[in-house]
Formats: C-alpha cells, structure tokens, sequence
C-alpha cells in the first residue's frame, strides 16, 4: 500500500503534490494499527531501560510525522471540504489513540521506573527533561483518572478537539466569504498602486467575474477582502470612511452570526476546559497551562502585564489625541471612530517621518529580503542557505524548498518556504510549523526540515513580489522559528529544535530576529529598488528607525489587551455565569485601550490563537519573550553591532545557547548560560521609546 499512498512513507520529505483526502482513511488506519504494536512493545518493555521505552515510542511519532502532520499541515496551507471531511473522519480515532497513549499505566511505571532508578544520575539533562515532562504529561492526560471520570475526561478532549478544528475553519469559511466591491473610481482615491493591483486580480479571478471583461488597476473593479495584504492597506488608505466602516465592522465580527457563528463553540470550549482542569484537580485552566511554562503563576504574568500597563497607557492616550488632533485638523468633526484611527495614524506617520509603506515597497522584493536574511544568518550563525526546488514535491507553485549548510559545509537541515497570501485556501497569519524533526539513533540521523508560511503581498503581473516593512518583518520573525527548528544540536526527538521548549520562551528566537530589520548593514544590504538598483536612501533608512516607536505604546496596549483577555478568559471567569465573554473582553478593554471599545465588536469569534491554536492562557507569551528577545539583542549592541567579529562571536554564542539546546534544559538555564544573568524589561522599553514612561 505504500506505494500509492504518499502518508504511508517513512523517508525522504513528504510528496505533498501527491497527498489527496482519499489516502487519509487508509493511511490512518494502517499507521493506527501499526502504533498500537509499538506501543505494545513499549508497555512490556524491561523496567528501567531507557531504549525498550523510548525506541518503539520514536517509531510511533515518526509514524505521525509522515502520515498525520503533513494532513494537519494541508488544512492550513490547501484547505478544501473534500480535506476537511477526510480530516474529520479519522480525528475521533486519531484522538483516541493520543489519549491512550497519554493514559497508559504500564508507560508511565516505566516513566517512573527510569526517574527512581540508579541510572538517573547518568542520564543527560535531555533525558531529565523528557522524562519529567512526559510525567507531567501523562498526568495531565488523567491518569490518576478510573471508570467515570475516565470517560468523561476522554470525551472532553475529543470535544476540544474537535470544537478547536470547527472554530478554525469557520474563521477562514467568513474570512474567505466575505468581500467589497468598488466600483466608482472616486472610492479608489488613496489607493496605492499595490494594493490596486491586487485588489483588481481579487476580482478578476472570483469565479462569479469570471466572464467580465478583466478589472484593470487603473479602473478597476477592486475587491477588497479580510485577509491581512487586503484589509490592512485599504484601513490605512481608504478615504471613504463609509466603506472603511463596512470593511472594519466585518472584520471584528468574523464568524459571529448565522451557521459559522463561534460563539457557542467559544461558551462550549471554555466550559469543557474548566471541567477538565476539575477533573484533573487544577483551580483552572490558567493554573493547568503555567504549569507548563516559563512563567512561575498567574502573578508573574500579571506583574509583567501590569509593569507594561502602567509604562504604556499614558502614552496610549497621547498618541490617540495626536491623531485625532490631526484629523480635526483635516476636517474631521469629533472623536475619531474605530475604522478612522487606522487611517488618521497613517496620514500622521506620512507627516511626521515624510514616507509610506508604499514608498518602501519597491525597495523589498522578496528575492533581495530573502538574499539579505540568508546573509545575515550567515554572519550570526555561520550557516548558508541554498535552493534545493528540485529535492521536493510542493503543495502549491508558489513554495520553495531550500537546504542549510553549517560551517563545515555539512547539510544540517531544510525547510519549505510558502511566502504569499491565498486566502481562498490558506489560513491567515504567519507560523512555522516542523514538518521534521531532528532526531539521531543506532541506525539513522533525521534531518530537521521545517514549514515557514506567510501570507505576503503576491507578485502581480510581471511586478515580483513587494513587500511592506512589516511583511519583511513577519519573515524575519518566522525564520527566527525555523533556526530554533534546524539549527538544533540535541539528538533526542522529544527536546530537539522547539520540542520541549515552555512555551513562554518558544518567541525568543523569531521576535530576536526582528531586531535585525532595523540594523543599518543588515537592511541596506536587502533594501535595493526593484527596477532602478538603487539602495535605500539613507534618510530613509533614518525615518523608519524613528518610525519604529512610532504608536509603540497604542501596540503595545493592543498586545496588552488580548494577553490579559486570555488570562481572565482561563483563569477568573465563569464559563457557567451571566457575564458573558464578550462583557469581560470590553471590561479589559476599558482598562488598556484609551478608545472606548465598540459595543458590536465580536473579535473573540475569529481570535483563533487562544481557540483553536496553542496559546490557551499563553498568549502573554508574545510579551514575555519580547522581554527575552529585546534583552539578548541587547548583548550583541553591548558588543558593537558595528564589531564585525564581535557580532559574529555573540552570534555563535547565541546559536550554541538558544538556538542549539533546544528544550534539553529549561529555558531560563540556557538563556543565562548566554546573557550572563536573568533578562529584564529595560531593553524593551527602551527600544519602544517608552522606558521615560516606566
């Protein structure tokens, strides 16, 4: 069967070209079977022998890794119903066996059984690790658990699970659903050239204009839609604030109304994962997620959140009242609306450093921010990047595969890069995902390959791909990911690359990264017009340094806002009280946003990080690895980021600490081994602009 069925391989990368919805229900089947002989093998292996355990246990992630992940995988980047249905099918089963495995008595004796015994001092730190988490883990999986509540808790994770894969595809279902058209050519004034030429591609390419005369970007149609390169840019340029509100108003009430409506789903999740933190004797789900992260308690979230707050609001209401002042200044009448504020800030940003996005764009095609990221990392890391298109099957034309060398020349690892925005089938947002993990045995050495998606401006035409300076950022940020993923030294599967690591400190190395945008070599080489060769002028290169704390405070206080929402969601709010979630959402943001929040806004509906991802009562952690991130920045500005060998030398160190170990040891241990102390929040403020406010 493994012949004709891409999931039933075992080598090589996955032929994703290949992969169809009606190899799913086989290969789940058979690799399903095939796990529960290893894992057989595992419950009866000798007490306090570390490969009887383990080995059989690597061949059943293994056995995922190339029959479930690259599915999981397509529904982000290829979504379709034939997928979705195939998807749902086997996931009860799939489901099923997780918890067995997570619930298995004989595995957790054994797991035991090498923590009590006599080898336990000669083990490696990795192999404490795995073990102490693969502990917790079963008991977090209710093994203590019989008879009812044993039942009851199996039924909630297959609910949650569920629930979680319902809520992501009615978030990219309205996403995909909704759009605007404009038609008169008057509503089109503002619009960058950019942005019309995508938005007349968007609606010559709908199927219902498929047999109109084509839109062109000089007279359009222009279809406007919900994903980040379309609605960001018409928010910010769109000088029809009727159309604006139209567009702002979908887009905070994505998935909230009708057949794809996320709030029972939302009630459900909430109160099934109180249920099982009851059951498993934690106050809440908060208390469950902490107890797996950097963070010691919900205190050390909340000082942190609270030190942030307090450093930011009064800048927050500062920079509303600059932007509304300019506004009244334009002929606006009033306080400024939500859909205004977007647009006001942009024309302020335009006066106050003298550029525009769209000025940028021409300078950041993404083959020299690509050239410009692969040469930096070659300057920090020692590593060289190099296409390897031929080596693999893609899921779509656009992907590109390439392979990473160390310095010694050795191929070390690979990942898949899928750089534009598709938001028929393709969810939004940016993420790295493994689609292999590092891991070296008796007989093999598994390559670490990773995912890098984005969803950036596409090429258009015969224009390449321009991108806007945070799209340069968002890259930046994802393969700061992927280093973590391929440049890891640890042989163990279960602590190598990001396996293992809390998941607080999982945004240290992609927020790090982004640091790297605003340094003056590192930007000057990559920011070099598309069409005339010409480097980015230096005054440019000035005002986007400065433009850089422009609204940090305003961002800061968004951020601020969703992290904090999170926590009360998990933590003090009651799922089965008369306050509903989007009553504690408008309280919090009374508290950490200076514009009274919109009473119709129903953003929770479509905030999938929290609801159908893994940032449950951790989405603080974007924050607490900013601290991290800007803190080892600092290192290497301590050390001159104009001392050529000095930056190389902190680079290697960075890489040998952070990037190379992994979750072999905790996180604060490693960060110490290459800071020299514990982090704070000084550089962070500092870059923000807002350490005065602190």
């Amino acid at each position: 069967m493994s012949s004709d069925n891409p999931l039933l391989s075992r080598t090589g990368l996955p032929a994703f070209d290949a992969i169809k919805p009606e190899h799913i229900e086989p290969a789940v089947t058979a690799i399903l079977k095939e796990c529960a002989e290893h894992l057989a093998t595992a419950e009866a292996a000798e007490l306090g022998h570390w490969d009887s355990v383990m080995t059989p246990l690597a061949n059943i992630d293994l056995l995922f890794e190339y029959g479930w992940s690259p599915v999981n995988h397509l529904l982000g980047v290829g979504n379709s119903d034939e997928l979705r249905k195939a998807h749902e099918a086997m996931l009860p089963q799939i489901v099923n066996f997780s918890l067995e495995l997570k619930q298995s008595k004989p595995l957790y004796e054994r797991f035991c059984a090498l923590r009590d015994s006599a080898d336990w001092k000669n083990m490696s730190s990795a192999q404490h690790r795995i073990l102490t988490q693969a502990i917790l883990s079963a008991e977090q999986a209710g093994i203590a658990l019989e008879g009812p509540e044993r039942q009851r808790f199996n039924e909630i994770a297959q609910s949650l699970s569920q629930i979680a894969s319902d809520f992501s595809n009615n978030v990219l279902d309205e996403t995909k659903a909704w759009h605007l058209d404009i038609t008169a050519k008057e509503d089109a004034q503002g619009l960058p050239v950019s942005f019309r030429n995508m938005a007349a591609a968007a609606w010559s390419e709908a199927e219902e204009n498929k047999d109109a005369a084509p839109a062109t970007p000089q007279d359009g149609p222009w279809r406007v839609k919900l994903d980040a390169p379309s609605f960001g840019p018409f928010m910010e340029h769109g000088t029809n604030r009727d159309l604006r509100e139209q567009a702002y108003r979908a887009y905070v009430t994505r998935a909230s109304s009708g057949d794809k409506d996320n709030t029972p789903l939302i009630d459900q999740l909430l109160k099934l994962r109180q249920e099982k933190c009851t059951l498993l004797g934690y106050e809440n789900f908060a208390a469950l997620s902490l107890s797996r992260k950097m963070a010691a308690d919900a205190a050390a979230v909340q000082k942190m959140s609270d030190d942030l707050l307090a450093a930011s609001f009064e800048g927050g209401k500062k920079e509303l009242q600059e932007v509304t002042a300019l506004a009244n200044e334009n002929g606006h009448v009033g306080d400024l609306a939500h859909w205004d504020v977007a647009f006001w800030a942009e024309r302020l940003r335009e006066q106050r450093y003298a550029f525009t996005d769209e000025e940028l764009r021409p300078y950041f095609s993404l083959e020299r921010v690509l050239d410009g990221l692969y040469s930096l990392c070659h300057r920090l890391f020692g590593i060289t990047v190099k296409s390897a298109d031929e080596k693999a099957k893609v899921w779509h034309k656009d992907v590109r595969y390439c392979e990473v060398f160390n310095e010694q020349g050795q191929h070390i690892a690979g990942f898949f890069l899928d750089p534009y925005s598709r938001p028929e089938n393709k969810r939004g947002g940016a993420w790295m995902n493994d689609c292999i993990g590092r891991a070296v045995t008796a007989t093999e050495t598994r390559l670490p390959v990773a995912h890098l998606i984005c969803n950036g401006t596409p090429p258009v035409g015969g224009t390449p791909s321009l991108m806007t300076f945070r799209e340069v950022e968002t890259l930046f940020h994802e393969f700061g990911h992927g280093l973590q993923h391929m440049l890891t030294t640890v042989d163990l599967r279960d602590v190598a690359g990001i396996s293992g690591v809390e998941w607080d400190a999982v945004e240290l190395p992609s927020q790090f990264m982004e640091n790297w945008c605003y340094h003056r070599p590192t930007l000057l080489g990559m920011a070099i017009h598309h069409e005339t060769g010409e480097v980015l002028p230096d005054e440019l290169f000035e005002k986007i340094c400065k433009a850089r704390t422009y609204r940090a405070a305003s961002t800061m206080l968004r951020q601020l806002q969703f992290g904090m929402t999170d926590m009360t969601l998990h933590s003090t709010f009651d799922p089965n009280g008369a306050e509903s979630v989007f009553d504690a959402h408008a309280k919090i943001a009374e508290k950490t946003s200076p514009l009274p929040p919109l009473p119709e806004n129903r953003f929770l509906c479509a905030f999938s990080h929290i609801f159908a991802g893994g940032y449950a009562a951790g989405y603080y952690s974007y924050k607490w690895a900013e601290v991290l991130s800007a803190d080892a920045f600092s290192a290497f500005e301590e050390a001159g980021l104009d001392d050529e060998a000095a930056v190389a030398a902190t680079g290697r160190k960075f890489r040998d600490t952070v990037l190379s170990e992994g979750g072999s040891r905790h996180p604060m241990d490693i960060y110490r081994d290459f800071r020299g102390r514990e982090p704070n929040t000084d550089a962070l403020l500092r870059h923000s602009g807002l350490a005065s406010a602190s």
